[in-house]
C-alpha cells in the first residue's frame, strides 16, 4: 500500500480485516518503505481510477495474499479519513485459498494473530487495537 496525496486530494484506500476464527491476518510492512515502515498493517491498496472501491479490495487481496474473496455486501466496517489518504477498512471472513507473503516488495512477513498478541505489535495506526480486539470478541 502507497501512499500519498496529489491535487486531485487524499489517496482512496481500501484494506480488510482476514478473520479467521479468533484470529486476524496482518501484513508486516518492510522497513524501507517510505510511508509507515516497520509496522503491522492490514492487507489491501489503492482503489484505481474508475474502480468500484469493493472490486478494488478484491484484486488488492488476491495481488498481496494470493487468495480470492467474495466483493462485501456490507458497508465498511471502519472508516479513516486524513488530510492524505481516506481508508475503507472491510470485515473479510470467507475466502478460497491459504494467504500468502504474494507481494514480498511490499512486506516482509504475514501473520495470524490473536487478541492476546496484538498489545505488543507495532500497528500501522492508532485505532487497529481497538477495532481488532473489538472483532475478535464478537
Amino acid at each position: 500500500m502507497t501512499i500519498s496525496a496529489d491535487d486531485s486530494g487524499p489517496v482512496r484506500i481500501v484494506t480488510a480485516v482476514l478473520r479467521d476464527g479468533d484470529r486476524v491476518l496482518l501484513c508486516h510492512r518492510s522497513a524501507g518503505r517510505r510511508w509507515y515502515p516497520d509496522v503491522w498493517d492490514l492487507p489491501g491498496g489503492h482503489v484505481e481510477e474508475g474502480e468500484d472501491p469493493k472490486e478494488s479490495l478484491v484484486r488488492e487481496l488476491r495481488e498481496e495474499l494470493g487468495i480470492t474473496a467474495s466483493e462485501p455486501s456490507s458497508p465498511p466496517m471502519h472508516e479513516i479519513r486524513t488530510a492524505t489518504y481516506d481508508m475503507q477498512i472491510w470485515l473479510i471472513d470467507r475466502w478460497t485459498g491459504t494467504p500468502v507473503n504474494a507481494a514480498p516488495d511490499e512486506h516482509d512477513a504475514v501473520a495470524w494473530f490473536e487478541t492476546s498478541d496484538l498489545d505488543s505489535l507495532r500497528l500501522g495506526h492508532e485505532s487497529y487495537l481497538l477495532m481488532l480486539t473489538a472483532v475478535l470478541v464478537t
